[in-house]
């Protein structure tokens, strides 16, 4: 019996093999399709081939229990034909997918296992870049961007007034005021941008002010026990301004994207220059709150910063730093008091910008991003027509926030971004909460 399988199981070899010859031989002259529909057919018909095969090994099996073989020795004979037949079917398969493979690289060249999970990768990184970018930087996009933002911001200021001198090194005599100011400015703005090419664009934007103010200060009445508390309230136009970015360098696996800005601001907010003081409460001369509030600088200022963003998935890091310069600028009056003309010059401190930070695309629509910025400001100098130019006591600041947002992309396409900012010193403001909504038309 075993002299009987070994031809066949050559014979069914021999077969698979000139067939899985003839359709390699064959497979540069016909199409995949038709390919496809050959390998069909040569499926069936070697199905049809180990259905005879297995016909045939029945019969030797029966002839041989006409010779008085045992139950046992048909068993044996039977899982052999079985086991031939299923290695048959498994080669016809495996023939039929080795021609596939071999016909789909023909037509549409190398193919790399993972090349298309790569590709969609890709594309994938590419959108969750554009979202945070979205969120950081312009989108260089050769169309028309319309943005509005609402931020919130809160100061609250505390100071202790000693008037009065030591006796015997222990003792103060005198008054002890302690003032406090708690102030919240919201600002409203409307920015427009435009792409010209891919590597420039340019944007204006107009912000409205309003803030409140409330000034609380002890000492009414000449009791330090009595408290005197005033709110004040103003609104108006902030400091216009327009800028323009341009891409120097475009992200590949040596450099980041570099983006450089120049934004120059025009005095159109109120100036906080010759703001008189004035006494709310008769009862309390301690408490002076201007007649007013201010809604911009008062002064011409241009800012130029160079942005860097590099692409490490899922994270993007980002990082900015910047240079203010205030233009100095003549007034007819700086003098806070009342029935008092002070012209002078004015020159404010200029600022040094440091940010950085990182950003996760959550998915294709979302993302978050960390990161802490800091602004350091000079002194503040006035010079009287005449005479020398003076430092202005307590006019550097220091102010740095710590900075946590998200931005979502609606079907629609517009996108959402909300920032929360806490103050990490006396000179930012206590917390900063602001959204902003964009879309490109």
């Amino acid at each position: 019996m075993r002299a009987v399988l070994t031809p066949l199981t050559l014979a069914l070899s021999l077969v698979l093999s000139a067939q899985a010859f003839a359709a390699e031989d064959g497979a540069d002259t016909v199409s995949l399709h038709q390919r496809m529909l050959d390998m069909s057919r040569e499926l069936a018909s070697q199905r049809a081939e180990i259905e005879r095969l297995r016909n045939q090994v029945d019969e030797l099996e029966l002839s041989q229990r006409g010779r008085g073989l045992d139950a046992p020795g048909d068993a044996g004979y039977q899982d052999n034909a079985s086991k031939i037949a299923r290695e048959a079917s498994e080669e016809a398969r495996r023939k039929a997918s080795t021609t596939a493979a071999n016909d789909a690289q023909e037509r549409d060249g190398p193919v790399q296992v993972g090349q298309t999970q790569r590709e969609e990768d890709a594309q994938r990184r590419e959108r969750e870049k554009a979202l945070v970018v979205r969120e950081h930087a312009p989108l260089f996009e050769r169309k028309f961007t319309l943005d509005t933002g609402l931020s919130y911001s809160y100061y609250d200021r505390r100071q202790l007034a000693l008037s009065g001198f030591l006796a015997l090194d222990a003792i103060f005599l005198g008054s002890i005021n302690l003032d406090q100011t708690k102030a919240t400015v919201a600002t409203v703005d409307l920015t427009g941008r435009y792409g010209f090419t891919d590597r420039f664009s340019v944007e204006a934007s107009l912000p409205y002010v309003y803030r409140d103010s409330r000034f609380v200060s002890g000492g009414a009445g000449g009791a330090s026990s009595v408290v005197s508390e005033v709110n004040m309230r103003s609104q108006g136009m902030g400091d216009a301004s327009v800028a323009a970015y341009y891409q120097w360098v475009k992200e590949s696996q040596r450099w980041p994207d570099i983006v450089t800005s120049l934004r120059v601001r025009a005095p159109t907010g109120r100036d906080p220059f010759g703001l008189k003081l004035i006494q709310p409460d008769d009862d309390n001369n301690n408490l002076n709150i201007p007649e007013n509030l201010p809604t911009g600088s008062g002064i011409w200022s241009a800012t130029f910063n160079v942005s860097a963003l590099r692409t490490y998935d899922p994270v993007i890091l980002f990082g900015n730093i910047g240079y203010t310069y205030n233009q100095p600028r003549d007034f007819d009056d700086i003098s806070p008091v009342a029935e008092q003309v002070s012209p002078a010059r004015v020159e404010l401190g200029n600022t040094i910008l440091l940010s950085g930070g990182l950003a996760i695309a959550l998915n294709d629509r979302s993302a978050v991003s960390f990161s802490v910025a800091t602004a350091a400001t000079g002194a503040t100098h006035t010079t009287a027509p005449g005479g020398p130019k003076r430092r202005v006591p307590g006019s550097s600041s220091n102010s740095t926030t710590l900075n946590i947002g998200a931005s979502y992309v609606l079907p629609s396409g517009w996108t959402f971004n909300g920032q929360i900012a806490a103050g990490l010193t006396p000179d930012a403001p206590n917390f900063v909460f602001a959204m902003r909504t964009s879309r490109s038309f």
